[in-house]
């Protein structure tokens, strides 16, 4: 009997529950996997609190990577003993095994390890749609990049370094400061004791920069929006602190024609040849070294309200894997 990580109620990491669960057959177009090692992700603690409501019981996670064990009817591009990630598709990758769709499958090159495809696979193609196509950087601009540090953070430091682009990070301490910076970020703000907005004109020159990507949410929306320059992208992509309050959009319009947008991954990857682009596009520029995974914390599986109590204390930097044994 197979075990997984589900909850039937919302509320604290308390909730998390270490169950026996049998894992079904693949149906036509499915698969079976059986997981070697689980991403860890902020959107996780929005399930489980009930931020982003979910059906009730309900499984947890959506990221995982592991070893085709049996194909469903219908299956083409994926064999039985095939190394393989994901990172939609229906929650329950908090699970020693599972069955799911093989459209949101894709084989692991030999230079991707499982533990970093289950670390960056929903970070890193975060990363990638944010950079590369939400608002695509350019060589020689200047970004402003929310919570630095953190996983997603890490990554889009190092990536848009690697494409010639100036980051500003914001930062909750000196220690994660220097891991920013280690990672490629110009400057770092220490946001607790210093104003970011002031510190962004600063570097800039007053002009601003021409996006921020914020995954912080309700205490730092208005600021950033006062950080950018005409007609500069607003681009919300996570609550960290909280959801972002309605607002009247005529704001945008007082400061200067901005443009805000709220993209999720999952419109990004629903489209199977766009994830394999995506996907592609990630694994090369880890495998050519200019994006490393900074795996900072492993837990057991069993021990995820562990690990979510840590993430959500603030306690983690760059990625987490829960390892599956």
């Amino acid at each position: 009997m197979s075990h997984a990580i589900r909850f039937d109620q919302t509320g604290g990491p308390d909730v998390l529950q270490w169950v026996p669960l049998e894992v079904p057959p693949p149906g036509p177009g499915e698969v079976s996997l059986t997981h070697t090692a689980v991403g860890l992700n902020y959107i996780d603690t929005y399930h489980r609190s009930g931020l982003y409501p979910v059906p009730m019981p309900s499984g947890l996670g959506c990221e995982a990577a592991g070893v085709i064990t049996a194909l469903g009817d219908g299956v083409d591009g994926f064999s039985v003993g095939d190394r393989v990630a994901y990172a939609s598709g229906p929650l329950g990758a908090y699970a020693e095994a599972r069955t799911l769709p093989a459209s949101v499958l894709v084989r692991l090159p030999d230079a991707i390890s499982d533990e970093v495809a289950a670390a960056v696979m929903l970070q890193g193609l975060t990363a990638q749609y944010l950079l590369r196509q939400t608002y695509p950087v350019e060589a020689g601009e200047t970004i402003l990049v929310h919570a630095a540090a953190g996983g997603v953070g890490l990554l889009m430091c190092q990536w848009a370094k690697h494409l010639g682009v100036t980051v500003i990070g914001t930062v909750g301490s000196p220690e994660k400061a220097a891991l920013a910076k280690a990672n490629g970020c110009d400057h770092t703000i220490l946001y607790r004791q210093d104003s970011f907005l002031d510190a962004v004109k600063d570097i800039t020159g007053g002009e601003g920069v021409p996006v921020v990507y914020d995954a912080v949410g309700k205490d730092t929306f208005m600021d950033s929006l006062a950080c950018l320059q005409p007609m500069g992208t607003m681009v919300s992509f996570g609550n960290a602190s909280g959801a972002v309050p309605p607002i009247d959009i005529g704001i945008l319009a007082k400061m200067g024609s901005l443009f805000l947008t709220r993209p999720t991954l999952f419109s990004y990857i629903a489209d199977r040849e766009r994830l394999d682009a995506m996907a592609a596009d990630l694994f090369n520029v880890i495998a050519k070294g200019a994006v490393k995974v900074q795996i900072n914390q492993r837990y057991p599986l069993v021990d995820a309200a562990q690990a979510h109590r840590d993430l959500e204390a603030r306690n983690t930097t760059g990625s987490t894997v829960l390892v599956v044994s």
